[in-house]
């Protein structure tokens, strides 16, 4: 292998077409041939978020390049303005926030475990409990998936936190690979329903179904349009209706013995204050934790409607 390799993309090439299994196989294996071995390879040192150099910028693009995903590591670690992470991410070409419910007005949500009394209480992400595997805003409309993700940490948990992270075009081959039937499956518009959000007899969000896989165009850093695969997905067992059909069962449980397997493609990490994850909407999980009196987690989330711009 040539893990330093990033995958050559042909524009007219469609490798997610099913009819299309040459341009796959073309594409299959430079993807396996360019992605890491190990998380390390995907980190970068960036000295200060505020003002990242060239070289640190395109080592960021060239680890998403790869893997739809890098950490980024700052020496900034006595606190960062949240306009600094905002204005560092817009250098990827993540510009469009959610502001998601959850998030203060500038579009940036602080992930911390909140008082019982706070109406935030009842999201997972804002306790200490294990969170299984998703990618974020799965339950947003069609025109809102969320494409981007960064996360920062401000201050770890005192025990416990750990994410784990798999690129989902892996998780993909893994499926066509196993049996094409599956890919077809996840892709039907109807494959993930979301149940509608109701609070006190008034819905806060109606049904949301759509794929698990789909695929957009997007741009890269020469403004050449190119397919690029999209995955919304989550493990919950609660609130989520799944397509009632042999394939579509079939499809899942493939995929949850994929992510529930030691598969060397899952990296595991605990970021670290100054420590950032960068990626296209990969799937992750979290384990539970616990905070200390005097170290508690505080984790600031900005989810993008934009994919990472890369070379």
């Amino acid at each position: 292998m040539a893990p330093d390799r990033q995958p050559r993309h042909n524009p007219r090439m469609n490798p997610f077409d099913l009819d299309d299994d040459a341009g796959y196989q073309r594409w299959r294996d430079e993807k396996l041939t360019a992605s890491p071995a190990t998380l390390d390879e995907l980190i970068v040192e960036v000295n200060h978020l505020s003002s990242p150099s060239r070289a640190e910028i395109e080592r960021i693009q060239h680890g998403c390049a790869r893997a739809n995903m890098a950490i980024f590591a700052t020496r900034d670690t006595a606190g960062v303005d949240k306009a600094v992470l905002r204005d560092f991410a817009a250098r990827f070409g993540l510009n469009r926030l959610n502001h998601n419910e959850g998030a203060d007005d500038d579009g940036v949500t602080a992930l911390s475990v909140v008082e019982p009394e706070q109406w935030r209480k009842v999201y997972i992400p804002y306790t200490n409990r294990p969170i299984s595997w998703h990618t974020d805003g799965y339950y947003n409309t069609e025109e809102q998936q969320i494409r981007g993700l960064m996360l920062y940490c401000e201050t770890p948990a005192f025990e416990g936190g750990e994410n784990a992270l798999l690129d989902h075009e892996l998780a993909y081959i893994h499926l066509r690979d196993t049996d094409p039937a599956f890919i077809h499956a996840l892709m039907r518009p109807d494959a993930m329903t979301i149940p509608a959000n109701e609070v006190d007899d008034h819905i806060e969000r109606p049904d949301r179904p759509g794929p698990v896989f789909s695929v957009t165009h997007a741009d890269d850093a020469q403004g050449r349009s190119r397919p690029r695969l999209h995955m919304r997905y989550t493990a919950r067992g609660r609130n989520v209706v799944w397509r009632d059909d042999q394939a579509t069962s079939a499809a899942r449980q493939c995929l949850s013995e994929f992510l529930h397997s030691d598969n060397p493609a899952i990296f595991r990490a605990t970021l670290e204050s100054g420590q950032g994850l960068i990626c296209n909407n990969v799937l992750h999980d979290r384990s539970g934790f616990n905070d200390s009196d005097t170290q508690k987690r505080l984790l600031y989330r900005l989810r993008f409607f934009d994919r990472i711009t890369v070379a």
